[in-house]
């Protein structure tokens, strides 16, 4: 178990990295000067110089030779850049054309879709809260449709692009650092190749943006990769049920940003659309929390029966040896007194 100052340590590195992913609509506004393709480019180029930065200072490279070796996971790892970078442009694009709280429903719906991944692709069984869930989070996507008179592909689109994402790292089996690099490493060229021809058609605002703008654009990778090693940091200190709580906290910043610094419309329809699917959340929450209460009233049950069995077991070892050395002393006083018994006087 953790002790109490690394699960301290634990939620503060969760908080900060939900903090930060759930303020980055702040950070892209910034650069709303570039196109979202190239501030995409920047961020895919950028990602990787601060991802063998990282590398280096803990010295895993071990790692890179065997996934060379498996084009099975090399493909993989192709399948979730191209996932995360579409999934990255939607979410860039959302955020300067005013959008934010689509963008932030799609973060809320998203643990929903990758329930109803696992049931689709890994065979998963679904607890009954589990299904009432993933039904009123269907039930507040049609109210969302009827809200903003279409669908909410943004939302469905981020949604979507990072439950797949999930699904196929599970395949990769790779550390978040790992996978990170390597994603960012088939990233590269492509990102390079299209800001060298948006820069020789005069069309780069990381040229003509002046000084603050170039930074804000390099930055791109460190906004990318602190709230990750951040997550990194905090999964490794706390339990899976902590870590699905705070995965809330960036949907909730990007909703309240939405809200108060941009400013964007709220009709009674769209309250009662998100309304549904925090009610979803709380639900699949609430049965989380029951689910694991339950597994550790077991467990500690099983520990203590085991325990139990442990002590009678060595309980009945020591009688049998404490008995042993008397059951030897009758056998020896028969032996002696035995002859002379049968010689006694008769009838």
């Amino acid at each position: 178990m953790q002790s109490r100052s690394d699960q301290r340590a634990g939620l503060v590195f969760g908080i900060a990295a939900y903090t930060m992913w759930g303020l980055l609509p702040l950070y892209w506004h910034l650069l709303d000067a570039a196109s979202p393709s190239e501030i995409l480019a920047h961020r895919m180029a950028w990602s990787l110089p601060v991802a063998v930065v990282i590398l280096a200072a803990m010295r895993r490279w071990a790692w890179i030779r065997p996934l060379l070796r498996q084009p099975r996971r090399l493909a993989l790892v192709l399948v979730c850049a191209l996932v995360i970078s579409t999934n990255w442009f939607l979410y860039i694009w959302a955020v300067n054309s005013g959008h934010v709280l689509e963008a932030s429903l799609g973060y809320f719906i998203n643990p929903l879709v990758s329930i109803a991944f696992g049931v689709l692709f890994l065979r998963e069984r679904l607890r009954p809260l589990q299904w009432t869930a993933v039904g009123v989070g269907a039930l507040a996507v049609v109210v969302m449709t009827v809200a903003y008179g279409k669908m909410p592909w943004i939302a469905l689109g981020l949604a979507f692009t990072f439950a797949t994402y999930g699904l196929v790292k599970k395949g990769i089996k790779l550390d978040g650092i790992e996978g990170f690099s390597a994603e960012t490493a088939m990233q590269l060229l492509p990102a390079l190749g299209f800001l060298i021809y948006l820069g020789a058609r005069g069309e780069s605002a990381f040229v003509s943006g002046g000084v603050g703008q170039a930074l804000l654009l390099a930055g791109c990778g460190v906004a990318t990769a602190v709230p990750l090693i951040c997550f990194g940091a905090s999964a490794v200190r706390l339990p899976l049920t902590v870590i699905g709580m705070m995965q809330y906290l960036a949907p909730t910043f990007q909703f309240a940003l939405g809200l108060t610094v941009f400013h964007e419309e709220m009709p009674a329809e769209r309250w009662a659309g998100f309304g549904l699917v925090w009610v979803a959340l709380v639900v699949l929450t609430w049965d989380a929390l029951r689910t694991t209460r339950r597994a550790r009233v077991a467990l500690a049950d099983a520990a203590a029966r085991a325990g139990e069995a442990v002590a009678e077991q060595a309980r009945a070892a020591g009688t049998a040896q404490a008995g042993a050395p008397r059951v030897e002393a009758t056998a020896a006083e028969a032996a002696a007194t035995g002859p002379a018994d049968a010689t006694g006087p008769t009838p």
